[in-house]
């Protein structure tokens, strides 16, 4: 088939394509040092556990509350907690781990607004990206388990980023929890009774994926019973 040419009506950030192309090449090694600098500070931390919420979620909210008990309860039973390392949910999430003496991880990265690191993050543990795809993998990749409390775009990316994965079997499974029955159920609702019965776009399986309530101990008690079964272990997702 003969090679069709065509013609770009408006400038390209007033940047020729060459120069586009060589600066994205350069942006690999910038990439790369993410990824190299947030595995290797990780892998040293041991089994944790992702805590995603809103970062607009206030000291005196409930869902605070219940982020900086829960975290706390999972530290007791000798996980580590990572968050995104910001305010709300992130700091709750963080100042209960911190709080409990366990590792307190936070993966920050800056935004216009809103972010900026919370003091409950250890400080060999607090870890600066500039892409956010980095980010996630990062927040991912060393879970043992994933709790989601409510949140806005940035916590729905996150859940469907892991229930893509875990469905996919791109990621073998592992617990996840959302928190908050109130605020969830509109969705959950919307994704069994929409997404699977009227269009079959998912599995009755997919809605086994998660755990839906407000009790922390049965959150606490939901992830340990997944890795009291003999054939699971503690280990990072996608080797």
């Amino acid at each position: 088939m003969e090679n069709r040419k065509f013609k770009i009506k408006k400038p390209y950030r007033e940047r020729s394509w060459t120069q586009i192309n060589a600066s994205n090449s350069w942006a690999i090694f910038k990439i790369m040092s993410e990824f190299v600098d947030a595995y290797e500070k990780l892998n040293r931390i041991g089994p944790c556990i992702s805590v995603f919420g809103s970062a607009r979620s206030t000291p005196d909210s409930q869902y605070y509350k219940m982020a900086v008990d829960l975290s706390s309860r999972l530290v007791e039973e000798g996980y580590g907690i990572i968050t995104g390392g910001g305010p709300g949910i992130m700091e709750g999430a963080n100042k209960g781990a911190f709080s409990a003496e366990g590792p307190s991880v936070g993966l920050n990265i800056k935004l216009p607004h809103e972010q900026g690191y919370n003091k409950y993050i250890d400080q060999d543990k607090n870890i600066f990206f500039d892409y956010f795809f980095v980010r996630k993998v990062a927040l991912v990749k060393y879970a043992q388990a994933f709790i989601f409390f409510p949140g806005g775009y940035g916590t729905m990316d996150e859940i469907f980023e892991v229930l893509t994965l875990v469905q996919t079997k791109k990621m073998d499974r592992v617990p996840l929890v959302f928190i908050g029955k109130e605020y969830w159920s509109g969705l959950i609702h919307w994704i069994k009774e929409t997404m699977l019965g009227k269009n079959n776009f998912i599995i009755s399986g997919d809605l086994d994926l998660f755990l839906l309530t407000d009790d922390i101990e049965e959150a606490v008690s939901h992830i340990n019973a997944f890795y009291d079964q003999p054939n699971q272990c503690l280990a990072p997702n996608f080797q």
